[in-house]
């Protein structure tokens, strides 16, 4: 089947200050793969058939790369809701714990929290093998571990979605969920939206009237592998 995300702006390639944008543009996805990227109007004419998701005013990108995968699935420890102790990781909670059932169920809660920042990719290395596992089947693709340039990149404490540790520097140190929270969009993004590649992308609120850049916290819509994995309810 083929489907049709339509967005405001669509940004294939935000780290490259070359490539081209597509305002009032579209993505074609077939399968798992992309297979058109331009104006709506263009590829709506080319692809009558296909399914329309109109995402309105949103910004459509290449998904997120969370760069603290490493802290927030192998120590962080993302609670359970009817644990009753609120939403956010709680630091190191699995710090010297060898409970696999517990790591894996806590790394699962976290990677679906990520995808509702529009990460598509994490950085390792995964040591546990119950982790290992969680990311295989959650879709997400595993990145080079460091902070593509960012290492000046300030502590999370305070901001929405974060791990709550001050400090972060890099992928031995606590992080946010949200890699918008600390890095700037271009550094933020993983890989490109192009004709042939899979189709990971997410759509996010844009951050201010006539911007392009997307707002922290304000995914509404993820894609892994042409499959809508996450959409703002």
């Amino acid at each position: 089947m083929l489907t049709l995300h339509r967005a405001a702006l669509v940004l294939p390639d935000p780290a490259d200050p070359t490539a081209p944008s597509f305002p009032d543009g579209a993505v074609v996805v077939r399968g798992e793969r992309v297979e058109a990227v331009g104006p709506y109007p263009e590829l709506a004419a080319a692809h009558p058939g296909a399914r329309v998701r109109d995402w309105g005013s949103a910004v459509l990108a290449p998904g997120l790369r969370n760069p603290y995968g490493h802290w927030l699935l192998e120590r962080a420890y993302h609670p359970d809701p009817r644990e009753e102790i609120g939403v956010e990781p709680v630091a190191d909670g699995l710090a010297g714990s060898t409970d696999e059932t517990r790591c894996g169920a806590s790394a699962r809660r976290g990677l679906q929290r990520m995808l509702g920042f529009g990460v598509t990719a994490v950085a390792g290395p995964f040591e546990r093998a119950s982790v290992r596992t969680a990311v295989a089947r959650s879709g997400l693709a595993v990145a080079r571990s460091g902070l593509a340039g960012a290492s000046g990149a300030s502590g999370s404490a305070g901001v929405p979605g974060s791990a709550g540790a001050p400090g972060a520097s890099g992928d031995e140190g606590a992080g946010p969920l949200d890699p918008l929270a600390v890095l700037p969009f271009a550094q933020a993004v993983h890989g490109r939206v192009a004709v042939g590649d899979r189709a990971d992308f997410a759509v996010f609120a844009a951050a201010g009237d006539g911007l392009a850049e997307p707002a922290a916290g304000g995914c509404l819509a993820t894609v892994l592998g042409g499959r809508l994995v996450y959409r703002r309810r």
